[in-house]
Order: C-alpha cells, then structure tokens, then sequence
C-alpha cells in the first residue's frame, strides 16, 4: 500500500521535511518514490505539488496522521 508521509532531512536542530511517496512497509528514511513537496516548521513554509498529491490519493495512496 502507498503512504504519503514525512521524512527528516536538515541539520541537527534545524528540522526541515521531504513530503514523500513510499510503500508503506519502507522505513521512514527508505526507498521513496516521488517527491511531493517540502515543509519547514521554522519558517512555517510549505511548497507542495498538489497536482501530483491529487493523482497519488486519486491512486488508492493513503495520507499519514502527521501529513
């Protein structure tokens, strides 16, 4: 099954997250298979492809508790 979920990237102490497309049994860190956007919690940006987001849930892909 496909899950839409973040995944940390950035230095320590200064979070930032990959909006991202993967199989669920991948780990968090793992093989993904599209990018789908980006968020910042300290700039309070977000950049997403909503477009694709549409197709990916239109797909049967499932949103995480936190996306």
């Amino acid at each position: 099954m496909l899950v839409i979920r973040l995944t940390r990237i950035g230095k320590k102490n200064q979070p930032a997250y990959r909006v991202i497309l993967t199989e669920k049994t991948n780990p968090v860190n793992g093989k993904f298979i599209e990018i789908l956007g980006s968020y910042n919690p300290r700039l309070k940006s977000k950049q997403l492809k909503v477009e694709r987001i549409k197709y990916w849930l239109s797909k049967g892909a499932q949103p995480s508790d936190t996306v």
